[in-house]
């Protein structure tokens, strides 16, 4: 579908749908700059159990920026080279954006945590998607991913269990 069916099909001037959705990838990442936030929107200290917390309240509540989205459309986004190059994209985004929140540590230790925490969140959101896209049930996806999550977690525990 084109930007400018998009707008005929929602009675708009094309120009309306670029000028909220500057990419056409966008139209279908509508919560993107919700995700891009939500890693740098974590408060806590220590580091490590603050973003685990949050994760698990994520997963309780199957939220779609840990990537729980149907099975529809997590099989568009993983048949699509396009659209993955894009969550790839605001993967980087989003770590990018942690970086910047971690602004009391020095440069190094925020892009490096930020790396490694943005990175376990990555990984636990493919796997959501994948096996979603797979068709398997959301119950069996939230089990599996939380048994991961908590592994990665504690692997992050040890890694920068003193932040």
């Amino acid at each position: 579908m084109t930007i400018a069916q998009v707008a005929e099909a929602a009675e708009v001037a094309k120009m309306t749908v670029t000028n909220h959705f500057p990419r056409k990838e966008d139209l279908v990442f509508d919560v993107h700059e919700s995700f891009v936030a939500s890693l740098a929107e974590v408060r806590g200290r220590p580091l490590v159990p603050a973003f685990r917390r949050a994760w698990r309240a994520g997963l309780e509540r199957r939220d779609a920026l840990l990537g729980f989205s149907g099975p529809e459309f997590a099989r568009m986004v993983v048949e699509s080279p396009t659209l993955l190059a894009r969550l790839r994209e605001l993967h980087e985004e989003r770590e990018k954006a942690l970086a910047t929140a971690l602004s009391d540590f020095d440069e190094d230790t925020a892009r490096a945590a930020a790396a490694q925490i943005a990175g376990v969140h990555r990984l636990l959101f493919d796997e959501v998607l994948r096996r979603t896209a797979a068709g398997e049930p959301e119950p069996e996806i939230a089990a599996a991913v939380g048994r991961a999550g908590e592994r990665m977690f504690d692997l992050l525990e040890a890694g920068l269990g003193s932040l």
